[in-house]
C-alpha cells in the first residue's frame, strides 16, 4: 500500500493516492523515509485491501483482446498482408511489421505481389460476392471485409494484399 502511494506521488497522481484513503498530511509524512518505515513496520493493521472485480474483469478482457489482435495480425502477415494494410487496421509502423515478419520466420518481400489472371479474378469475384451475401456484410464494414479477404486468401492460396486490392477496386467501381 505504501509502495503504491509513493509510486503515485512520484508520478504526480495525487488523486489516486487520496482515493486509497490518505489525506494530505499522511502523504506529506510518506515523503520522509523514516515515516514510511513506521507505517511499513507497524504491528497494527492500519489498512485493508478490497478487490474491485469489475476492474479486474475488464483488465483480463483487455488482455484477451490483445491476444486475439496478435493472433489476427500474425494470421494476416502469414497470408501475405502488406505493411500498409497492417498499418491501416492496427497502427503498426513499418519497423514493427518487419520485426513481426522476422519473428514469424516470413521471408522478406521484394516488389509487388503478382496481378491476378482473368480466371483468378473471376473466381475471386464469385467467391467474394457469394460470401458477402451469405454473411450479410455491409460493403462499408472494412473489418468484416478484411476477415472475408483473409478467409479467401487461405482457401484460394492467394496473397491477402492482392485480394484486398481487388475487393477495394470492385467496391470503388460500384460493381457490387
Amino acid at each position: 500500500m505504501i509502495a503504491q502511494a509513493l509510486h503515485d506521488l512520484r508520478n504526480g497522481q495525487l488523486r489516486r493516492a487520496k482515493s486509497m484513503g490518505f489525506e494530505d498530511e499522511d502523504l506529506d509524512a510518506l515523503k520522509h523515509p523514516a515515516m514510511a518505515s513506521v507505517l511499513a513496520n507497524a504491528l497494527v493493521s492500519w489498512c485493508s485491501v478490497t478487490v474491485n472485480r469489475d476492474v479486474v474483469q475488464r483488465l483480463l478482457h483487455q488482455w484477451d483482446n490483445v491476444q486475439k489482435e496478435i493472433h489476427v495480425i500474425d494470421r494476416l502477415l502469414t497470408l501475405g498482408a502488406s505493411t500498409e494494410l497492417i498499418s491501416r487496421f492496427y497502427g503498426l509502423t513499418h519497423q514493427e511489421v518487419a520485426v513481426r515478419r522476422g519473428v514469424l520466420g516470413l521471408p522478406k518481400r521484394k516488389g509487388r505481389h503478382p496481378v491476378l489472371t482473368e480466371e483468378q479474378d473471376c473466381d475471386l469475384w464469385n467467391r467474394w460476392s457469394e460470401t458477402v451475401k451469405e454473411r450479410g456484410v455491409a460493403l462499408t464494414d472494412e473489418t468484416a471485409m478484411l476477415g472475408i479477404a483473409a478467409d479467401l486468401a487461405e482457401s484460394m492460396g492467394l496473397p491477402i494484399s492482392v485480394i484486398w486490392s481487388a475487393i477495394g477496386r470492385w467496391i470503388d467501381e460500384g460493381l457490387v
